[in-house]
């Protein structure tokens, strides 16, 4: 009765942590979603006010990431209890931001909102595999 109460609690655990990651990962999608509409403006007759707004989206992604980053390091660690699963790795380069401004233009806008586009992909990848696994442990709690 023990080891069905301890499967059921290290399951919760990891249900817990993997919502809370995948919260983090979901906001720093909304900011990348915003930064690329930013960067849109940027590409056609955008100014210094909205290369500022697009890179404050940027770093708003970059903190969320790192949030995320730490929150998936412990959905794993409370997956060990139960299953290996693969890491998962998104940075975001703060060159970027460094490039934008140094080079701005044409061939950096899009480059940067190339990049934007990249770490949006990153971040989509990571969600969709925070939430198969949740989908399995949410099983495995049913079936506990």
């Amino acid at each position: 009765m023990y080891e069905v109460y301890d499967r059921k609690k290290e399951i919760r655990e990891a249900i817990l942590a993997g919502e809370i990651a995948l919260d983090h990962l979901k906001e720093a999608k909304d900011h990348l979603d915003s930064a690329s509409t930013w960067g849109m403006f940027d590409l056609f007759g955008g100014n210094i006010f909205t290369g500022m707004m697009k890179h404050s989206r940027i770093d708003d992604a970059s903190r969320c990431v790192e949030r995320a980053k730490k929150e998936l390091a412990r959905f794993r660690a409370e997956l060990e209890d139960i299953q290996d699963v693969e890491g998962i790795h998104i940075e975001i380069d703060s060159f970027l931001v460094f490039a934008d401004y140094l080079f701005d233009g044409l061939f950096a806008d899009l480059f940067v909102q190339s990049k934007i586009s990249d770490y949006r992909k990153q971040v989509e990848t990571a969600m969709d595999r925070v939430q198969d696994i949740l989908f399995v442990l949410n099983n495995q709690l049913s079936k506990a």
